[in-house]
């Protein structure tokens, strides 16, 4: 509570930054050890969002920072709370997503003695975090509140924890407020664009891979207008599908797990590959077998908003460090002495016959028709949340992303992200269908958080593949150690009951002509929603059963 003496606590400070930081959304678990900053909540206008567990928060706060730009915000309390919060960290490092988290610390005169969940931060999150660090001095709120913000923002984006001190939140002080953060936009120079244009406009097979962050809609559409009129293929790497209309007569497909072999046999046989705003880590590069290292075998652009990316893995024939909303501002001054062609036509006919129709699958649900149904009918700007699994190569395939910010996925594969994603996305977007797909044993990683979307009225509906096993570990034992099944099984609850006991509503589904009606009855419902839908544990890729994957070991065993 503010006092009358014109001085303000510290966690009042604090939350004063966050506000002028154009934070709207907090995402916590409460904790005594940042009791001063709840209390300073009561008197602010941001939207609190109290979750069950401090993953959740951590994948909330990550999720929005990946779809708007500007850093998520959370809040946890010390030791086990900061260390559940921990793979939410892991996904921004992974995903480059900008993430501010605060955790709660024990007294600055207790510290160094082990103290009740006393943990060192700075050891703890300094090697997946771009910065950690913890405020001693009241005074220095503002000064770091805002480096924490342009640290996470800018360059590569990534997350930052700092750590707050209990003590030090309820001390008073008079200190002025920061400025708002702006982010950077690094733009390239005019030798970098002159030489990219004679190189593109030398290519005669072309290819342009798109991933990262740092993107926004005016960029996404800057880009397709670029490479509509030199007809350039498009793909996108992980996760990161929603970078290019996927109705695009330029998209090419999605180079992430599972990719169509004819769009790697493009890429292999192209005279010029131009990445932009990604890393082009281990999953779109195939495990590191598309490209050689250091130097790829191809003409090889790279255009990355941190300049340590460059060269780190693949060095480039030409290096530009600009983020892709500056790199796209400038292709429209591009100028070539010939023009450049590409190969879009027939890329884009490899891709359609690809996706266009889901594959047989065993048992009755067949989940390739369940997201070819989906992606005729959800609206145009739905957003689709998901975690990691086996279930989610039907999404990269047969569903087609129209906009960015609409896939909200992490592309460091990690399980439990989908309906914390989908709680964080219905409380930015409350106007919009959200759509959260998860497996069975992703599911229940934060299932908790189905009770989270239930306390705020959050209508969005969850897709369950249950298949009763850890589907991805599955199909490597079938592929490694053929017949020997260890750990991978799982007997799952009623999920349609479990939805109706935190007061959603709750369907299962045991035939894929059955799969509409349901859907439209849980959106129809007007809650908190999971369709459960029955899948056969043999249908494991839209491609391979597990029967066929383990013949194929056998047989190589044998040999």
């Amino acid at each position: 509570m503010r006092g009358k003496d014109n001085l303000r606590s510290a966690a009042e400070v604090l939350v004063d930054q966050l506000r002028i930081h154009g934070v709207r959304h907090v995402f916590c678990v409460p904790g005594e050890s940042y009791l001063a900053v709840l209390d300073a909540f009561h008197d602010s206008d941001l939207a609190v969002t109290v979750c069950r567990q401090e993953g959740g928060a951590a994948i909330m706060a990550e999720a929005v920072g990946k779809v708007t730009g500007q850093p998520g915000v959370c809040f946890v309390t010390r030791g086990p709370g900061a260390t559940n919060a921990a793979h939410g960290i892991h996904i921004a490092r992974q995903d480059s997503s900008p993430l501010v988290m605060f955790v709660g610390q024990v007294a600055r005169d207790t510290r160094e003695r082990e103290a009740f969940q006393e943990l060192d931060y700075r050891a703890v999150f300094g090697s997946m975090t771009k910065w950690a660090t913890e405020i001693d001095d009241p005074a220095r709120v503002p000064e770091i509140v805002s480096r924490a913000f342009y640290t996470a923002a800018n360059g590569r984006p990534g997350p930052v924890v700092v750590a707050i001190p209990e003590d030090m939140l309820v001390e008073r002080i008079a200190v002025a407020d920061a400025l708002p953060f702006t982010p950077v936009e690094t733009s390239p120079g005019p030798a970098e664009m002159q030489k990219f244009a004679e190189l593109l406009g030398a290519a005669r097979a072309p290819i342009v891979l798109l991933g990262g962050s740092r993107w926004s809609q005016d960029a996404c559409d800057r880009l397709a207008n670029f490479v509509e009129k030199y007809a350039l293929p498009v793909c996108t790497t992980f996760r990161r599908g929603h970078l290019f209309d996927q109705t695009h007569p330029c998209y090419a497909g999605d180079l992430g797990i599972g990719p169509n072999p004819k769009l790697l046999e493009r890429i292999r046989s192209s005279d010029l590959v131009i990445v932009i705003g990604g890393r082009l880590g281990e999953l779109p590069s195939q495990h590191y077998t598309l490209f050689d290292i250091p130097r790829p075998q191809v003409p090889f652009v790279h255009v990355h908003p941190g300049a340590e990316e460059l060269g780190r893995v693949y060095s480039p024939q030409l290096a530009i460090n600009a983020t892709p909303t500056a790199f796209t501002a400038a292709l429209e001054t591009l100028k070539f002495a010939r023009a450049p062609a590409g190969e879009a036509k027939a890329a884009r006919a490899d891709y359609l016959a690809w996706t266009d129709k889901p594959t047989e699958q065993p048992g009755k649900v067949n989940f390739g028709a369940v997201m070819v149904w989906l992606r005729d009918n959800l609206a145009p700007d739905a957003i689709l949340c998901n975690g990691a699994g086996n279930y989610s190569a039907w999404i990269h395939r047969f569903f087609r992303f129209r906009r960015f910010g609409q896939h909200v996925a992490p592309a460091s594969g990690s399980m439990g992200y989908g309906v914390p994603a989908a709680v964080a996305m219905k409380r930015l977007y409350p106007e919009r269908e959200v759509i959260c797909v998860a497996g069975d044993g992703d599911f229940l990683m934060n299932g908790q958080e189905f009770a989270t979307a239930v306390q705020y009225g959050l209508p969005f509906t969850t897709i369950i593949f249950d298949n009763g096993m850890y589907g991805t570990i599955r199909m490597h034992q079938e592929r490694d150690y053929p017949g020997r099944i260890s750990a991978t099984d799982l007997r799952n609850p009623d999920f349609a009951a479990y939805a109706r006991t935190f007061g959603g509503f709750g369907i299962s589904v045991e035939r894929t002509e059955d799969f509409p009606q349901a859907f439209r009855e849980a959106e129809a419902s007007g809650k908190p929603a999971i369709v459960r839908l029955v899948i056969d544990p043999e249908s494991i890729t839209p491609g391979m059963t597990l029967a066929k994957i383990r013949a194929k070991a056998l047989a190589e065993k044998n040999r």
